[in-house]
C-alpha cells in the first residue's frame, strides 16, 4: 500500500493527471460551445494541418516527420495540439540568450591546440578528420597528455570515484541523470559534506524527471542547506510541464578540473549491484580521464549551469594548469551533444566511426531504436566484410523499447550483423569500439530520444589504454551472451515481425 501511494503520490504521476484534467477541461469546454462545433472543428482541424505543414517544411529526419503526421492526421481534432505540447523544441527567449552568450565563451575558452590535431594528422587523417568534425560541431577540441582508464561495471567506477571525491581541494562538479537516496549516492553525499565544510565549492545538476520517482520534492533546496550549490534541471512544475522531451541525460563529474568521469554510470544502486531490478547483473561502462581534456568536461558543466541558472561567470578560473603534463600516449576528445541545434552530433560520431572501421565494428547499447541512416550504415558495414557486433539487453527493463529492439534484430542478422543478448541481466553500457584503434565512451544511447530530444555527452579515444581495456571487456561479454540468430527470429515471430512493424512507426515518439 505505501509503494502505491509513493507512485500515486508522485510529482510526475500527479503532473500527467494535471495535464489530462487540461485536456478534458478543453474537451468539455468544446462540447459548452456545441452550437459552435463545426467551426470550432473547423479551427482545430487547420491548426492540425498547420502543424502537418510545418514539420514537412522543416528540415529534420523523415521518420520522424512521419511519426507525428500520422497521429495528427488520424486524431485532427488533437493531433496539433499534441503536437504543440510535445514535439518540437520550444526554447524559451531567457534561455536561447542564455544559450548564445554561453556559446560564445565557450568558443573563448575551448580553443584547438593546433600542435596536437597536426599531430594526430600526421598519424592518422581520417582520425584528425573526425576530431575536426567534433571541434566544429561541438566546440571540443581534441587533447593528449591525458590518461583514460575504462570501467567494465558501476562498482568499481564508484570507488575509485571516492577516492578522488576525497582528494578535492578546490571544486567538485556533478551532473546526473538519475540521483537515487541509497548506498552509491548517500556514500557521495557523506563526501560531498565534509568537502563543503573544509571549504570546497561543490555544484550538482540533477535532471528533475529522471529523478522524480527518486528524490524528494525540492531536494536542491535539501541541498543547498547542507552548503551544495544544485540546479534541478527543467523542473517539473504541474500545469506548465507539458515540454518534458528535452533532458539533461550526461553523466558528468569534475575534481578540481584535473580529473574527469563520464559512462552510463548513474547516482541509484542498481548501477553497482547493490540492488537487481532486471536479472541477475546490471552491466554499465564508465571512463575516467586524467589531464588536458578535462577542460572540457568543466567547460560543459559550467555552459549547463550557467543555462540552468541565467547566470554569468569566469570560467578560466576553474581551469586547472598543469606544471607538468601527465604522460599518456593517444588522443582523448569529450565531447557534447544538444537538442537546440539542428545537428545530431552523437548519431554522426557513430556514424564516422562506423565508416572508418576496416576490420571489427562492437558495440554496447542497452536499446537499438534508430533511424535507416544507422541502420544502412551498420549492414553496409558488414556487407563490405567489417565484423560488426551489437550487445543488447537480456531482460528488459521496458517490454515495449525491449520489443522494438529485437524488431530489428532479423533485417540487420540477414545482412551479417551478429547480434548478442547480455543473458545476466540488463546492460546499459553505450559503447563503440573499432580496429583496435578508436572508440567512444559516454551517455549516448542507439535510440531516438538520445539522438534527438536529450543533452548527452562523450569521449572519443583514440591509441589510449582505454581501447585495450574496452575490448578484453567486449570479449568477456560476448562470451557470456546468447548469439541471435534468424531461427530465434523466426520463433518471435509475432513479436519481431507483427507488434514490432507497427512500433516502429512511431518509435521515434517513444
Amino acid at each position: 500500500m505505501r509503494k502505491i501511494l509513493h507512485y500515486a503520490l508522485n510529482r510526475v504521476v500527479i503532473t500527467a493527471l494535471i495535464v489530462l484534467l487540461q485536456v478534458g477541461f478543453f474537451m468539455l469546454e468544446i462540447f459548452r460551445w456545441g452550437n459552435y462545433y463545426v467551426e470550432i472543428a473547423f479551427v482545430l482541424r487547420l491548426l492540425s494541418f498547420g502543424a502537418v505543414f510545418y514539420i514537412v517544411w522543416k528540415p529534420g529526419n523523415p521518420a520522424v516527420k512521419l511519426a507525428w503526421i500520422v497521429p495528427i492526421l488520424i486524431f485532427p481534432l488533437f493531433g496539433g495540439i499534441l503536437y504543440l505540447a510535445f514535439g518540437h523544441v520550444f526554447i524559451p527567449k531567457k534561455l536561447r540568450a542564455g544559450m548564445e552568450r554561453t556559446d560564445v565563451l565557450i568558443r573563448e575558452c575551448l580553443k584547438q591546440d593546433e600542435e596536437v590535431i597536426a599531430k594526430l594528422e600526421r598519424d592518422n587523417p581520417r582520425m584528425a578528420n573526425q576530431s575536426r568534425y567534433i571541434m566544429n560541431y561541438a566546440m571540443t577540441p581534441v587533447w593528449d597528455h591525458t590518461s583514460s582508464v575504462y570501467y567494465p561495471d558501476g562498482e568499481p567506477y564508484w570507488k575509485q570515484m571516492l577516492e578522488d571525491l576525497e582528494q578535492a581541494e578546490h571544486f567538485i562538479f556533478l551532473e546526473f541523470f538519475i540521483l537515487c537516496e541509497g548506498s552509491m549516492w548517500n556514500a557521495v553525499l557523506d563526501v560531498l559534506e565534509r568537502k563543503v565544510k573544509q571549504g570546497v565549492e561543490v555544484r550538482l545538476i540533477y535532471d528533475d524527471v529522471g529523478s522524480a520517482f527518486l528524490l524528494p520534492k525540492k531536494y536542491y533546496e535539501m541541498m543547498k542547506k547542507k552548503g551544495i550549490k544544485c540546479v534541478a534541471f527543467n523542473r517539473l512544475i504541474p500545469f506548465m510541464s507539458l515540454i518534458l522531451n528535452n533532458r539533461d541525460h550526461r553523466k558528468i563529474v569534475v575534481i578540481d578540473g584535473k580529473v574527469g568521469y563520464t559512462g552510463g554510470i548513474n547516482m541509484s544502486d542498481e548501477y553497482i549491484n547493490y540492488t537487481h531490478p532486471h536479472g541477475d547483473h546490471w552491466k554499465d561502462a564508465g571512463i575516467r580521464i586524467e589531464g588536458e581534456a578535462v577542460w572540457n568536461f568543466t567547460v560543459m558543466f559550467l555552459q549547463m549551469w550557467n543555462m540552468s541558472c541565467y547566470t554569468e561567470e569566469e570560467y578560466d578560473r576553474y581551469r586547472y594548469h598543469f606544471e607538468k603534463k601527465p604522460e599518456a600516449k593517444g588522443f582523448v576528445q569529450p565531447y557534447m551533444d544538444t537538442p537546440l541545434d539542428s545537428e545530431i552530433l552523437g548519431e554522426n560520431v557513430y556514424l564516422n566511426l562506423i565508416g572508418y572501421a576496416k576490420k571489427y565494428i562492437y558495440i554496447y547499447t542497452p536499446y537499438l531504436i534508430t533511424d535507416n541512416e544507422m541502420y544502412t550504415a551498420l549492414k553496409l558495414a558488414a556487407k563490405r566484410g567489417v565484423d560488426v557486433r551489437i550487445v543488447t539487453p537480456g531482460v528488459p527493463d521496458k517490454k515495449m523499447i525491449y520489443w522494438l529492439t529485437q524488431s530489428n534484430y532479423q533485417n540487420l542478422i540477414e545482412a551479417g550483423v551478429k547480434i548478442y543478448q547480455y543473458t545476466p541481466g540488463f546492460i546499459h553500457s553505450k559503447c563503440l569500439l573499432c580496429d583496435d584503434e578508436a572508440a567512444t565512451v559516454g551517455t549516448i544511447n542507439f535510440d531516438y530520444r538520445s539522438f534527438y530530444h536529450h543533452f548527452e555527452c562523450g569521449v572519443l579515444l583514440y591509441q589510449t589504454d582505454a581501447i585495450g581495456e574496452l575490448k578484453r571487456d567486449m570479449e568477456e561479454t560476448f562470451a557470456v551472451s546468447d548469439s541471435i540468430t534468424l531461427e530465434w527470429c523466426t520463433k518471435k515471430f509475432v513479436k519481431t515481425n507483427v507488434v514490432g512493424p507497427i512500433l516502429k512507426l512511431f518509435s521515434p515518439l517513444l
